[in-house]
């Protein structure tokens, strides 16, 4: 084969890239094709839950689906949902027997519709009045209802410990986060500033949280947001990360990027946000992986390739970090689900 100045340059240009994402190791690509995300590791390190959206294969909108890891030569999805309505933000209960996840199917078996395209152009995400979390076993039976109050639930994540759910609910008339016992009693609520709180995950000792949040101050930003909200809707674009205890106190932003910065999880020490961000992008959509202190110091970059990096899970025993990306999509615009080896 002729070695061309062109193809050479491509080569040490990718070679040059995967070598900055020196904290992952073994990057291996667990799906194939259609939108998936949000992918969260079982209690023992050896599944997967994840929402798929993928017409092709007759998943017109999102529904959970389970990856077992340790079949290595083939991963198949299987689907642990109704099938009925729209799914998101799944997770393992304790024990892994059995999973918690938001969805619509009881308001109709159907999809609800996306938001109607906009004269303005906002990139905006449904706020489902219909999304109610319920637990199920992993053959997609619905075991509980754990919430039912009116209005979006969503969002939920397990404590480390097994003892708490969070989750984002707009009963108050704003967009907070709400805390429970793992069997859904003891409810409070842990935030109330104005503005979208959530997408929030427990540290590893389940004594504090990370979570994303909108703050509008500017009198055409509450306005807007505001009428957003009244129409069931959120515009993502303007988000920066906090952390506060579990029990609401101590709130604190730590990222002050600008743009959105979204997707938090613990890094596996407690002593670190991993992250996404589109704040050193040219273009909105263009978002990879961070990391960086609790006290908001020592930003480091930890993806650098293709355009769209998120959803990062680091495995309870800190070996693994899984994530979302549309790199290696062949130009289409999937979205796939990814694991490496996280080194430090």
């Amino acid at each position: 084969m002729k070695i061309t100045a062109t193809f050479l340059l491509l080569l040490l240009t990718s070679v040059s890239l995967s070598a900055q994402e020196s904290h992952l190791q073994n990057i291996r690509q667990l799906t194939f094709g259609g939108d998936n995300a949000e992918a969260y590791f079982s209690f023992d390190n050896s599944k997967l839950t994840l929402q798929i959206t993928n017409p092709k294969q007759g998943i017109p909108c999102d529904q959970i689906y389970m990856i077992d890891l340790m079949n290595q030569d083939k991963i198949v999805p299987q689907r642990i949902s109704t099938g009925k309505g729209r799914t998101t933000c799944s997770y393992f209960m304790p024990g892994d027997k059995t999973i918690l996840y938001a969805s619509t199917h009881a308001a109709a078996d159907s999809c609800p519709p996306p938001p109607a395209p906009r004269k303005d152009g906002k990139y905006l995400w449904p706020l489902y009045a219909s999304f109610d979390i319920y637990v199920a076993d992993l053959t997609g039976k619905i075991v509980k209802q754990l919430t039912d109050a009116p209005g979006y639930d969503a969002e939920a994540t397990v404590s480390p410990d097994g003892k708490k759910i969070v989750f984002t609910s707009d009963r108050s008339g704003d967009l907070e986060l709400y805390i429970m016992d793992i069997d859904g009693k003891n409810l409070k609520q842990l935030t109330s500033g104005l503005g979208y709180d959530g997408g929030a995950f427990f540290s590893p000792d389940s004594k504090k949280l990370v979570y994303r949040a909108s703050r509008p101050t500017l009198p055409e930003e509450v306005a807007s947001y505001k009428q957003l909200l009244s129409e069931g809707l959120v515009a993502p674009t303007n988000m920066e990360i906090y952390t506060c205890n579990i029990d609401g106190t101590e709130q604190k932003q730590l990222t002050h990027l600008g743009k959105a910065n979204w997707a938090p999880f613990f890094h596996p020490s407690g002593k670190k946000i991993i992250f996404s961000s589109n704040h050193a992008s040219t273009k909105g959509y263009d978002f990879n992986l961070f990391m960086v202190n609790l006290d908001g110091s020592g930003l480091e970059q930890i993806t650098n390739i293709s355009n769209f990096n998120a959803f990062p899970m680091f495995s309870p025993d800190g070996k693994k970090l899984v994530f979302s990306s549309n790199r290696d999509n062949g130009g289409t615009r999937d979205t796939n689900v990814f694991i490496a080896d996280w080194k430090d």
